[in-house]
């Protein structure tokens, strides 16, 4: 592929690339690019929101670039301040590296492991000497730390900022300089950052490194960004069905955004708007869970909602001698949906949204009574929305 080529492919879906030029520049050379992605294993599990860095670090090495995944084994114990309107709770190193394990095994799920430098921030900042330190600190000034809105917000507010978040960018930014780092990849919220590490590399005379910052996924929603605190996101460790069934209650908008940033690519305009999602949704739980998995998924979901045939379908199974004696339609399906999907639902919301409106089903009736006795038996299928439904096991 030309260097032209592969500008026009990897600054795809970018928010922002600092510079464009400065790019191409680089991949004209003919030598494999060094691009950095750091990331802090503060959890650990990662959802499809974290995966958009992840996604276009592997178009890079896909034509053949260096992947550098950099874990901030050391900087996770600090917590990035970006975008947080109060210091983040500190992690031990054993916390960190936990979730490193978790996190770096499902980042391999997108990049080829064989190919992939995986290096570790604690082995220079732990050696460096207190000399070493305010040497770095020198480099920066309070001014420029002040300029992050995040800061400049807590302090006009009153809220407070902790001397040691403001050593985070100073350390992002030398993270670059030790790994000679030719492009920088992070989303939005991370460009004073990444800009930093370009001012440290020109100052300890390196070539500085183009700035990619990618957009922050919406999540199923489609208004505010995918985080498991808002209850709209897709988890790379979701089982397959669950998986593919969030996928496919996406808008067709969103859609769009989900083929460049999660696959790369521009939805195909000819396909009818429901086979795109199917493709889309197939595509990406066989990402995770493998071919056969994202096979299943779909003949699954085709069961569910296309064909009505919730008795063929793979459903969570509750146990009979589980259910609480004397149910009725209101007491069942709340019982359904916090034992086999762990939702906790509230009467009003049960009666509202799922039993009057007749949504909940016993075996394809409706049951709009919230009041009426049920005694569901063997093999019994219990709807309970058009993505939740179980089935009732000895």
């Amino acid at each position: 592929m030309t260097p032209e080529a592969q500008l026009e492919q990897l600054t795809a879906g970018a928010a922002k690339v600092l510079s464009a030029e400065e790019l191409l520049e680089k991949l004209r050379a003919g030598r494999p690019l060094r691009v950095k992605l750091g990331v802090d294993p503060t959890a650990p599990d990662i959802h499809f929101g974290h995966t958009v860095a992840l996604e276009k670090l592997r178009q890079f090495q896909e034509l053949g670039h260096q992947a550098v995944l950099l874990i901030g084994d050391f900087t996770a114990t600090i917590g990035d301040p970006s975008g947080r309107s109060a210091t983040r709770p500190p992690l031990t190193r054993d916390e960190v590296m936990a979730n490193a394990a978790t996190y770096t095994e499902q980042a391999f799920k997108i990049l080829d492991r064989d190919k992939t430098e995986i290096v570790y921030n604690g082995d220079w900042f732990r050696k460096m000497s207190y000399d070493e330190i305010l040497r770095l600190n020198a480099r920066v000034t309070l001014q420029q730390m002040l300029q992050r809105e995040d800061f400049r917000n807590r302090i006009e507010e009153g809220r407070e900022v902790r001397l040691h978040e403001l050593q985070y960018p100073v350390m992002q930014g030398w993270d670059s300089v030790e790994i000679l780092a030719d492009v920088e990849l992070g989303g939005t919220d991370q460009l004073f950052n990444i800009l930093v590490g370009r001012d440290m590399q020109k100052e300890q005379g390196q070539p500085q490194q183009v700035v990619m910052v990618l957009p922050l996924l919406e999540g199923l929603d489609g208004v505010r960004k995918m985080s498991k605190s808002y209850g709209n996101y897709v988890g790379v460790s979701d089982p397959p069905q669950e998986m593919f069934g969030k996928l496919m209650s996406v808008s067709d908008e969103l859609m769009d955004r989900y083929y460049t940033l999660l696959l790369g690519e521009a939805r195909d305009p000819a396909a009818h708007p429901m086979d795109a999602k199917k493709r889309l949704a197939g595509r990406l739980t066989a990402r995770y869970h493998g071919g056969t998995a994202g096979d299943a998924a779909l003949a699954d979901w085709e069961a569910r909602f296309s064909r009505r045939d919730l008795a063929a379908a793979e459903l969570p199974g509750v146990a009979l001698s589980a259910v609480p004696s004397g149910a009725t339609v209101l007491s069942l399906a709340g019982f359904a949906f916090e034992t086999a999907y762990g939702l906790k639902k509230s009467n009003g919301e049960l009666r509202r949204q799922f039993i009057t409106s007749g949504a909940v089903q016993l075996n394809g009736e409706k049951l709009t009574d919230p009041q009426a006795a049920v005694a569901p038996q063997a093999g019994d299928v219990l709807k309970l929305s058009k993505k939740h439904a179980v089935r009732f096991v000895e």
